[in-house]
């Protein structure tokens, strides 16, 4: 797949068949719309293109009350893309200046002069440019004028876009992982940085790499263990482990949530290395426990648990 960031490094792209979005969370709604992208342009021997913003609109726009929690960062929405079989994807950098950009501007100057692009599939609730008259009304009416198509996403598959996002947010919200995962088609996901915490667990026999996220409007499931699968440094092969996801009652009165993770059979410093994290189930609720024993003895019981669990699906 081929990214472009911006229009001035777009490249030929031939028989351009183009949607428009942000894709938060390629989940099973957006996929059979990108499949339906793809078939079209190979009725007309094109490619499939998909034309996204960074940052997110709403970060640009309601700066000071966005309350985003992205499904997937922008790395983990591209890759899925490419999973997906998705040819091209133009990232348009979004500002306060380009929201003011009207629907015939971004029609003249990114669909038709930069694209040259043959058809749009859109949804009839889409609405674009800062008059807000970028809808697929706008769009038809202007098809003959820049020489494209237009297809129309049926109103039951915006439906199931905007059924699964609420549904994967619920379920992350509930802790109810395998459920989010059905409509994600794939683990949930978690990636970033690990920090140095406090080495706690390396005293009762469970050194665990505090995880910092690489984006602050990421998603964080609900508090609890969790049986993940977890790459390092962006290399091929996985480790299972587990993960806490909370505020460490036993051992803090903070209040600040971590993400810690335990991995099995592994023995090297994970300090600074990146991590990619998939959740594949909740095993239980975060819990207070009177000592560190007792925290110990429960961890024991949470790592055989996640072994025999993985040792069922692999």
């Amino acid at each position: 797949m081929r990214i472009f960031d911006g229009l001035e490094n777009v490249g030929q792209i031939k028989n351009p068949v183009v949607t428009i979005g942000t894709f938060d969370g390629v989940h099973i709604g957006h996929q059979k719309i990108i499949q339906q992208l793809i078939l079209e342009a190979k009725k007309i021997d094109g490619e499939s293109v998909l034309i996204t913003f960074h940052p997110h609109p709403r970060l640009v726009l309601f700066p000071d009350n966005h309350n985003l929690q992205l499904l997937q960062t922008q790395t983990e929405k591209l890759q899925t893309l490419a999973e997906n079989g998705l040819e091209n994807v133009i990232i348009l950098p979004f500002s306060k200046e380009f929201s003011q950009l009207s629907a015939l501007d971004f029609v003249q100057t990114v669909i038709h002069k930069c694209l040259q692009a043959k058809k749009i599939i859109i949804g009839y609730d889409h609405q674009f440019g800062n008059d807000r008259k970028g809808n697929i009304d706008f769009l038809i009416t202007h098809a003959r004028d820049f020489n494209y198509e237009v297809i129309e996403i049926p109103a039951e598959e915006i439906n199931e876009v905007n059924v699964s996002s609420t549904k994967i947010r619920t379920a992350l919200q509930d802790g109810s992982v395998e459920i989010a995962n059905a409509y994600l088609n794939k683990p949930f996901e978690l990636t970033g940085t690990v920090v140095k915490g406090k080495q706690l667990g390396r005293t009762i026999g469970f050194p665990t790499a505090n995880l910092e996220l690489n984006d602050s409007t990421k998603l964080i499931p609900a508090n609890g263990v969790y049986a993940v699968k977890v790459q390092l440094n962006k290399e091929e092969k996985s480790y299972n482990g587990m993960m806490n996801i909370g505020f460490r009652p036993t051992v803090s009165e903070a209040k600040k949530q971590s993400i810690e993770i335990y991995l099995f059979d592994f023995q090297e410093d994970l300090y600074d290395s990146h991590l990619k994290v998939s959740l594949y189930k909740r095993i239980r609720k975060e819990e207070k426990f009177v000592n560190l024993a007792s925290l110990k003895s429960q961890l024991s019981k949470d790592e055989a648990l996640i072994r025999s669990y993985f040792s069922t699906i692999s």
